[in-house]
């Protein structure tokens, strides 16, 4: 308490006042219902965003002790105080670039909700996950799964944080690296179109396929790699056959890890058209 460490355990009980309780071995440890979040960071002030830590690891710091009618300890936490220090934390040295650990804590149509740390959420949109499109962020994440993420915009008089995610996963020719003309790989169906199918052979990279109509998006197919050519960005593929069962989620091989991101071109540097980039400072004057 005196110096104002953050702590974290798991939460025992939510009580009928949406009070939290977690035991601190001889010590009880009461938060709150008005330190369990800070409505104004998280946008959440519902009994669901209380309700749903029961069970959960929650960080807190101790904000007084005293003791109940039979003589306990009983340590006062709060949660919004960590959830306060770590957004102003945040807003002092984070920049658009950033990368950054995440935790995957709620998945919807539009995008992927990110975990930053301390319960601050970030909102990872569909667009920005991967090259390859995909038609529901399930198809690359579950629920509790820590990810790296870029932040892709900072928005302080909203407490918003935008992530990015592409951009590590690698380049056109990074991906297109692991692959040689005359193989045949499998790959997993992304889109249907009347010239053919798009598969994707890694979450950056997608080919091709001549059209065939017993396909559908999410199902695992073998490929022959036909051609590759750098120049258009192009992978031709022959769809070999439909294979059966479940498709996994695809493993996640991240190129780049760490540091801060300027500028990301996914293009090969002959690329005979404009280059696919993302550029996270503005140019100067």
């Amino acid at each position: 308490m005196e110096a104002g460490t953050v702590l974290e355990a798991p939460v025992q009980r939510c009580d009928v006042d949406k009070n939290l309780h977690i035991s601190l071995g001889s010590v009880i440890g009461f938060m709150p219902r008005e330190e369990v979040i800070a409505p104004w960071i998280s946008g959440a002030d519902r009994d669901i965003s209380i309700l749903s830590r029961v069970g959960k690891q929650t960080c807190f710091t101790v904000t007084s002790i005293h003791s109940d009618e039979k003589g306990t300890p009983v340590a006062v936490l709060s949660r919004r105080a960590v959830q306060e220090q770590a957004i102003t934390y945040f807003f002092s040295h984070l920049r658009p670039g950033a990368v950054v650990t995440a935790k995957v804590t709620h998945l919807a149509a539009f995008g992927a909700f990110l975990d930053i740390g301390c319960g601050i959420i970030a909102m990872l949109p569909m667009e920005q996950i991967s090259v390859s499109r995909i038609s529901h962020p399930k198809d690359r994440f579950r629920v509790g799964q820590k990810i790296l993420a870029v932040v892709r915009s900072i928005d302080p008089s909203q407490h918003r944080f935008t992530m990015t995610h592409k951009e590590l996963l690698g380049t056109w020719l990074e991906n297109a690296s692991w692959f040689r003309p005359g193989e045949t790989v499998s790959g997993i169906v992304r889109s249907v179109k009347e010239y053919g199918s798009f598969i994707e052979l890694a979450p950056n990279l997608s080919g091709l396929a001549d059209v065939r109509e017993d396909l559908s998006p999410g199902e695992s197919v073998s490929v022959y790699i036909k051609s590759i050519r750098p120049e258009r960005m192009k992978i031709k593929l022959q769809l070999i056959e439909k294979l059966p069962g479940p498709v996994p989620l695809p493993p996640i091989q991240y190129q780049i890890t760490d540091g801060c991101l300027d500028r990301w071109v996914y293009s090969p540097p002959n690329y005979e058209k404009q280059p696919v980039e993302t550029v996270f400072i503005a140019p100067g004057p």
